[in-house]
């Protein structure tokens, strides 16, 4: 199995910049694809980011495309979603998920693992 923990999630005006992080300590995510998912309240969850490990490919939802990009460490143990330009619509629960042998994908269903999320809240 493989645990996820987010953290880096806050209350920031809009504008400013966040980095959120997901971390493992169990394995790698070396044959795993990795995705950021959010759910704001009273609405559905929708897909954010996801990367292929293995590849080094990653996918974008178009509500974040040129604002928000996902990358991952050398240690293979860390994907991180940093935020850009943030506006009061990207205000959310934040959740890092893993797909074992993925490619990137944009539905939720695809991913087994998944953390417990970190609040992102965004003023104007």
């Amino acid at each position: 199995q493989v645990q996820l923990v987010e953290s880096g999630g806050g209350l920031v005006q809009a504008g400013v910049s966040l980095r959120l992080s997901c971390a493992t300590s169990t394995r790698t995510f070396s044959n795993y694809a990795v995705g950021w998912f959010r759910q704001a309240p009273g609405k559905e969850r929708e897909f954010v980011a996801a990367l292929n490990w293995s590849a080094g490919s990653t996918y974008y939802a178009d509500s974040v495309k040129g604002r928000f990009t996902i990358s991952r460490d050398n240690a293979k143990t860390t994907v991180y979603l940093q935020m850009s330009s943030l506006k009061p619509e990207d205000t959310a629960v934040y959740y890092c998920a893993a797909d074992y042998l993925g490619w990137g994908s944009q539905s939720e269903r695809d991913y087994t693992y998944w953390g417990q999320g970190t609040q992102v809240t965004v003023s104007s």
